[in-house]
């Protein structure tokens, strides 16, 4: 009886390596591009963060130079630089946790690995006390190398990001742009079937999703698809609440990743978290959220309220935090943001693989509102 069981085991998990050595193969064979040989000359900012940041920081190759926006009252001679993100084997004579006064422009030198010096300008500006996130009407959309769209103007700007790069290893887009009008684009989310070899495995679907943040194709682990996302995207308002049009259908049969089907409807998510990261921690400061499995066949605008601070037992379990805590109570009426995770989903528990084929979510025109 032991040897069968160990066989049962041995078989299930040359399964389960099977899939991620088929999984593997279509990620590189979608991402390889062209080799290069020699020493690279770029010395290029891909992604930098400061203290007290309010959004994306606009970033442009051609000048040189960087604009990050900081909220109003924030000594600039004060600023810390948090991260910095260079071109394949450049160096910078600035690191993360190093000063960065930005009440005058500040020189970070970056050297290429082929020598070269490159002298790049952090412009410091003042942001505006009610920030919106950028491309929020979802208007604009950029072609990856494999052919499908992202969310943003180009790759490097983007504050968006979707669970398309992990889909395609199986050659699924769950996340499409919408043409709704001339020049009027939607976010397209639908749940579908990744089909029966990744169903074997406990993979059945894929839900469309879009989110702040980044999607580090390094990470992709078809086990786990939320190790490969990094949530989050700079920002330091404090608004009162989000509004957006939305469109739902939940699909016919709602599963859960063994294939049972389960005694409810599928439901969208719909949420936004105002948080805090400090030296590496994150602490949340406010919670919006909007759950729903109720079909709407038309464009509907639908709000969600900011709470501050903790959220007592009237709440769900799934709207509070599960791997760290809330901001003191002491700081919640009155500190500002660092970062904000805006997310969207077709099936509310696809990160578990669990959802019903064919639920389909349409977004547009997010927007946040603040007190008067």
């Amino acid at each position: 009886m032991e040897m069968i069981l160990f066989d049962v085991k041995w078989h299930n998990m040359k399964k389960t390596n099977l899939l991620i050595i088929v999984l593997s193969i279509f990620f590189i064979s979608s991402c390889i591009k062209e080799d290069f040989f020699g020493l690279s000359p770029y010395g290029n900012i891909k992604s930098i963060e400061v203290s007290n940041q309010a959004k994306q920081a606009v970033i442009d190759n051609q000048t040189k130079t960087v604009e990050i926006e900081i909220p109003p009252g924030v000594d600039l001679n004060n600023i810390v630089l948090q991260e910095l993100s260079l071109s394949s084997f450049a160096t910078a004579d600035k690191s993360e946790g190093d000063p960065l006064p930005l009440s005058e422009p500040a020189p970070i030198n970056i050297t290429a690995e082929d020598g070269s010096l490159h002298t790049w300008t952090i412009k410091g500006v003042v942001a505006t006390s009610n920030p919106q996130l950028d491309n929020s009407d979802f208007n604009q959309w950029y072609q990856m190398p494999s052919g499908y769209y992202e969310p943003g103007e180009n790759a490097e700007t983007t504050i968006w990001a979707t669970g398309n790069p992990g889909s395609y290893t199986l050659k699924i887009i769950a996340v499409t742009p919408l043409e709704m009008t001339d020049e009027n684009r939607a976010v397209n989310m639908q749940t579908m079937d990744n089909g029966p070899l990744a169903g074997m495995f406990g993979a059945p679907i894929s839900a469309g999703s879009i989110f702040t943040g980044k999607f580090n194709t390094e990470n992709i682990d078809p086990s786990n698809p939320a190790a490969a996302i990094d949530f989050g995207t700079p920002f330091a308002g404090r608004p009162q609440k989000f509004k957006l049009k939305y469109k739902y259908k939940p699909g016919p049969e709602n599963k859960d990743k063994k294939g049972n089907v389960l005694p409810f409807d599928d439901s969208c998510d719909i949420y936004a978290l105002l948080e805090v990261k400090s030296a590496g921690e994150i602490k949340r400061l406010a919670t919006a959220w909007f759950r729903s499995s109720e079909t709407k066949e038309e464009m509907t605008e639908m709000e969600a309220e900011f709470t501050y601070g903790p959220l007592d037992n009237s709440f769900p379990d799934y709207m509070k935090p599960k791997n760290h805590g809330f901001v003191d109570d002491g700081s919640q009426e009155f500190i500002l943001p660092t970062h904000i995770t805006f997310v969207a989903t077709s099936s509310f528990d696809g990160d578990n693989f669990a959802g019903a084929i064919g639920s389909e979510l349409i977004i547009d025109d997010l927007e946040f509102i603040y007190e008067k």
